[in-house]
């Protein structure tokens, strides 16, 4: 049918290409062509309408849009777009300063020392010493500490340049507080300066593994808890499970989190340790602030 309306369109414009008729008669000729092209739309329209729905895409005067019952995969998933920057901002940012962010960046390093803080403070350190069975000292703490700080880094990347910079900021009260810990407890200057060097190194590496196991399965994931959070030394492999479960739950549990929120505020809550129904994910209550976002 669609090929016999587009014949009858070809035939009828060589006709029109052709002829040598009068004026008067090639002002018919062109009203009967033109009323011949649209009838042979009419047709050629109404011949494809059951081609165009069968195939699931719905055509309206000013937009177009395609029905689909298949259910996106995690490959075909929609990913973040990145933030668009200008050649201005590379070029600063290139030079290693800060270009323009989303909030000031006063507000980001206040709500950054606020969600290390929740980190230090909301959790219960106690209770990973002892379901854990890992010594009560300064390592201990700062491997308990680094593995809620990365969970936090994980969930502010998403952020975009604003998030980035707030991981900085992060990481470097982590440092002074671990820093200002040391030299309470009276450890000795060039023995607290080896320890952070190996700190450092310790924790850059805990990143990489993490960052490996929390995109992998739960084997690789337990690995790298293995390795980094218990040193190598856990006999029980139900600690490991426990620990796999808590973050796994914690990740999906910060996801829930709106971002401007914790941009503005780094209000951090904490899912327990050990829960009765652990895969029960509620989303969680937005913090409130003020209107200087604090």
């Amino acid at each position: 049918s669609c090929q016999t309306g587009v014949a009858h369109w070809i035939a009828a414009c060589g006709g029109l290409f052709h002829t040598t008729a009068v004026p008067g008669q090639r002002r018919r000729t062109l009203c009967a062509v033109s009323q011949r092209r649209q009838a042979d739309q009419f047709q050629l329209s109404k011949s494809c309408g059951g081609l165009i729905q069968a195939n699931g895409a719905i055509t309206q005067p000013n937009r177009s849009f395609y029905n689909t019952n298949k259910h996106l995969s995690a490959k075909d998933s929609l990913q973040p777009s990145e933030e668009k920057v200008g050649p201005f901002t590379r070029l600063i940012e290139a030079l290693g300063f800060t270009g323009p962010l989303k909030y000031s960046r006063w507000k980001v390093k206040v709500a950054a020392l606020r969600m290390y803080t929740c980190c230090v403070e909301k959790t219960d350190y106690e209770e990973f010493f002892n379901r854990c069975q890992m010594p009560d000292t300064l390592n201990s703490w700062f491997l308990v500490a680094q593995l809620h700080v990365w969970m936090c880094l994980v969930r502010m990347k998403q952020e975009g340049r604003t998030g980035k910079y707030m991981c900085r900021y992060i990481v470097h009260c982590m440092w002074e507080d671990v820093e200002q810990r040391g030299k309470v407890m009276g450890i000795n200057s060039v023995v607290l300066k080896e320890d952070l060097r190996s700190m450092v190194e310790n924790f850059y590496a805990a990143l990489f593994g993490y960052d490996e196991g929390i995109l992998s399965d739960d084997h690789v994931l337990a690995a790298a808890l293995w390795r980094n959070l218990f040193n190598r030394n856990c006999e029980d492999p139900r600690h490991l499970e426990l620990l796999v479960e808590y973050v796994r739950k914690q990740v999906q549990h910060l996801d829930a989190l709106s971002g401007d929120d914790l941009l503005l505020t780094g209000e951090v809550s904490w899912r327990p340790l050990v829960e009765s129904n652990a895969r029960s994910i509620l989303k969680p209550l937005g913090p409130v602030y003020n209107d200087e976002g604090l």
